[in-house]
């Protein structure tokens, strides 16, 4: 086998070997030129990748085809046009404004107004001050309607409903489900029922539809105080603390529509359909006791 200093470039010529040196294990390249620099992202002539073997695999042809980029294109475009449409209807139906006014809270009347939900026989006043024909945010005005407490209510009102269950062993991952689409059919039935008796009564006044579901959806603080006497304190708990919230929720109701429904008067300084307002009211305000009961006996007791 020949030994490596046997090996030499094509050109180069055969050193010759000195008597008594030993031989070279190595070839010396110090001295020839270093290769000249690439430049670029590229890579080196010759070892570039083949796309010629890409042309075959699924989906090179639909982003190839000219029809498939149109419909892309055209799909795009129409989401965007579905976008800008129920961003318009969703500003028109619900103001984007409206919905902060109603979640404008702080913790001091979060604190405030569960208390008055919890004990409002001692409130006097439940007129609701107005600046420049706009009502005063729920922050600076304890009789405002807020949707805070509510959604946060139902959403407890669900969690706490699971608990119950799981104590029963009854709980499986679909009862969260079931709880909350039953509880929110409910309350958009209740909401829809009221606004057509408004409507059919003729009765003048600023309710909107937001306050309404503001309103019956205070009830849910005292579905989740229910709930967890009931768990605590087992039926008589439950029956004492159903109760007395299902006092508590008329008599706020009753004090806060009468504002709402029986502030128009007229000319004569008399009330505009006060006898049918006041049915509405009483029929609004015995219907959330009954409501809490219905939405909450199923889940304390089993029924066979």
């Amino acid at each position: 086998m020949d030994s490596p200093s046997n090996f030499r470039q094509p050109g180069q010529k055969r050193r010759q070997k000195k008597p008594g040196s030993k031989p070279q294990l190595y070839e010396d390249t110090s001295m020839q030129q270093p290769p000249p620099p690439q430049y670029g992202y590229g890579p080196p002539p010759g070892q570039g990748y083949d796309q010629s073997g890409f042309a075959g695999m699924p989906g090179s042809q639909i982003l190839n085809d000219p029809m498939a980029n149109m419909a892309m294109q055209y799909g795009s475009s129409l989401a965007d046009q579905g976008k800008d449409y129920v961003n318009k209807n969703l500003e028109k139906y619900v103001a984007t404004s409206r919905l902060k006014y109603y979640f404008a809270v702080d913790t001091a009347y979060v604190g405030k107004k569960l208390g008055l939900l919890l004990f409002p026989f001692t409130q006097s006043d439940w007129s609701i001050k107005y600046n420049s024909d706009e009502p005063v945010q729920p922050r600076y005005e304890l009789n405002a309607p807020d949707l805070y407490i509510p959604s946060m209510a139902f959403v407890t009102y669900v969690l706490v409903a699971g608990i119950v269950l799981g104590t029963q062993n009854r709980f499986t991952p679909e009862q969260l489900g079931i709880q909350a689409s039953s509880a929110f059919v409910w309350l958009i039935i209740e909401l829809v029922v009221i606004m057509i008796s408004l409507y059919i009564m003729n009765v003048n006044t600023n309710l909107k539809y937001t306050d309404v579901i503001a309103y019956c959806g205070y009830k849910f603080v005292g579905m989740i105080f229910a709930l967890i006497s009931g768990l605590v304190f087992l039926a008589n708990g439950y029956y004492f603390v159903l109760l007395w919230f299902g006092i508590t929720i008329s008599v706020f109701l009753i004090r806060t529509l009468r504002v709402q429904l029986l502030s128009q008067t007229a000319d004569d300084g008399f009330s505009r359909g006060s006898k049918r307002s006041w049915y509405l009211i009483l029929s609004i305000s015995l219907l959330q006791p009954l409501m809490m009961w219905w939405l909450t006996s199923h889940i304390m007791f089993h029924r066979s």
